[in-house]
């Protein structure tokens, strides 16, 4: 199964964070790390704190999306991720944005396409530039929901 992880981190040493994000995903069992997008700068949505550090990645799996998701809050954990309140920064954050084509409902614990993946420009120009053709069940292909998102401000800073 193709899987798509959104990655993203405010706190401490961000760039850091993401970095070995890519790194723990690429160890995962019955798990490739197929490639990975470039880091990018943006500032907190609906968020607070210093600007994120973003990145997509793209998986190929034979994990259960729920095992998946299991394994992605445990390398969150490992960074010592902390869910004070909705949308506190955090030194990481791994959301599965995409499974396969599969639309999984299974709230609050998962749900596929993440909800608002195709709001955020930390999300789609990250996919943009690495899949500019994908789609996103439901919502359409990642070129044609970019322009939407254009007035988010991001920077590419590797």
């Amino acid at each position: 199964m193709i899987a798509w992880i959104g990655i993203g981190a405010n706190l401490g040493d961000a760039r850091a964070h993401v970095t070995d994000a890519l790194a723990r995903l690429e160890r995962l069992p019955d798990t490739t790390l197929l490639r990975a997008s470039s880091l990018y700068r943006t500032a907190p949505i609906d968020s607070s704190g210093d600007d994120y550090v973003n990145a997509v990645a793209c998986l190929d799996t034979t994990l259960d999306a729920h095992v998946l998701l299991a394994a992605l809050l445990g390398i969150e954990q490992e960074h010592g991720r902390e869910r004070p309140y909705r949308n506190a920064p955090r030194t990481l954050d791994l959301d599965l944005l995409l499974y396969g084509d599969q639309v999984i409902d299974d709230a609050p614990t998962l749900i596929v396409p993440h909800p608002r993946m195709h709001e955020r420009a930390f999300v789609l120009a990250p996919l943009a530039e690495l899949a500019p053709e994908l789609h996103i069940p439901g919502r359409g292909r990642i070129a044609r929901l970019l322009p939407a998102v254009a007035e988010q401000a991001i920077d590419r800073i590797a």
